[in-house]
């Protein structure tokens, strides 16, 4: 397939799967641009192709996020920024649950709005947010996180009605546990908690899993690539989930 012509915006471009599906898509033809908090991590991945450019921005800032997706002109907005905490939901403090629904509902709410503006006026858009098999079912220790990533696809199907006949698509990628840094921190915040070791608690994400490995941030861009190629018009408002099997 080929993105020549097109441009595209990741955000959290610049560790994990964000960084993944910027070069593929830069490896597709796209121009892409990379954004998140950190100028070092998104210079490195913008120094691996020439299709790539980095800039600074924080998703949950509105002015920020604006004013970059608007110079980027974007056909192609992928809503990968996030986060993820953990904790018993009745020791689950308020603090926590707004820090979650920001960056991962209000995040990528601001994201996608101004991809929608961006895009107005082209015959052709994609949107895609990077959402979770905790945005279908639930999981224990993540209450918050669910609750973001559920309102992540709710928002989904509710926006791809509105553009569905702009030649606009709107759908959320639904990855089980990845195999990136996010979920290294998830691994050492088992291993303080309940003092398994680090094998031990890698296994039990794995187990999750009918596969029993965790997710390759390659086949979450993959799944990008495919909604943004010929034959993915009618995909829309869907959550894909990239899980192994997961129910």
């Amino acid at each position: 397939m080929s993105l020549d012509g097109k441009a595209a915006f990741v955000t959290g471009g610049g560790s994990g799967v964000g960084a993944v599906i910027a070069m593929q898509l830069a490896q597709a033809g796209a121009q892409v641009t990379i954004c998140g908090r950190r100028r070092a991590p998104l210079d490195a991945v913008a120094a691996r192709h020439p299709n790539i450019t980095a800039v600074v921005a924080d998703i949950t800032d509105e002015a920020a996020i604006s004013t970059v997706i608007a110079k980027a002109a974007p056909d192609i907005v992928v809503a990968n920024a996030g986060a993820s905490e953990s904790a018993p939901f009745a020791k689950t403090e308020l603090a926590a649950f707004e820090r979650m629904m920001t960056v991962n509902l209000t995040g990528t709410f601001l994201t996608l709005r101004e991809g929608v503006k961006a895009m107005q006026g082209k015959p052709w858009g994609r949107l895609i947010a990077i959402a979770s098999t905790a945005g279908i079912k639930g999981y224990p220790y993540v209450a918050p996180y669910a609750a973001a990533k559920h309102g992540v696809i709710g928002m989904v199907k509710s926006v791809a009605l509105e553009v569905v006949r702009k030649g606009i698509t709107v759908n959320a990628i639904c990855p089980g546990f990845l195999d990136t840094e996010m979920t290294d921190r998830s691994i050492a915040n088992i291993v303080e908690k309940t003092g398994r070791s680090p094998e031990e608690a890698r296994a039990s994400l794995e187990a999750t899993n009918p596969m029993h490995r965790l997710v390759p941030p390659e086949d979450v861009a993959r799944a990008v690539l495919w909604l943004c190629s010929e034959g993915s018009d009618m995909v829309t408002g869907q959550s894909i989930s990239v899980s192994g099997g997961e129910t």
